[in-house]
């Protein structure tokens, strides 16, 4: 009898750990933060790439950076989106933050 009773409850926890576990599949969801969806966006474009390639795109898209060069030609809306990235990252403000502006829209070297 004992062994008949220790099978049985043993299948009542399977039944109830596998219960357990399909309520936690039909969960909802909470939706990604910003920077969630971003880290999902940049692994997403680095498909192909390994170890430390990888990482090093991830990395560069993660900061705004381009990872290749341009292909086209940039939009000024587009320069002025990846100049701000670039003066925030670096933490410019003021007149150095104008001045890098202002060199990066022209397409000039940062100084």
């Amino acid at each position: 009898m004992s062994l008949r009773f220790r099978l049985l409850a043993a299948g009542a926890a399977l039944v109830l750990a596998a219960n357990a576990a399909m309520a936690a599949d039909t969960a909802p969801k909470k939706p990604l933060t910003a920077q969630q969806q971003r880290m999902a966006d940049c692994s997403k474009q680095s498909a192909g790439k390994k170890g430390a390639e990888h990482k090093a795109f991830v990395s560069s898209c993660l900061k705004g950076e381009a990872a290749a060069a341009p292909a086209a030609k940039q939009t000024q809306q587009e320069k002025m989106k990846s100049c701000n990235v670039d003066a925030k990252t670096k933490a410019l403000t003021g007149d150095a933050r104008k001045s890098f502006m202002s060199n990066c829209l022209k397409g000039s070297p940062s100084p």
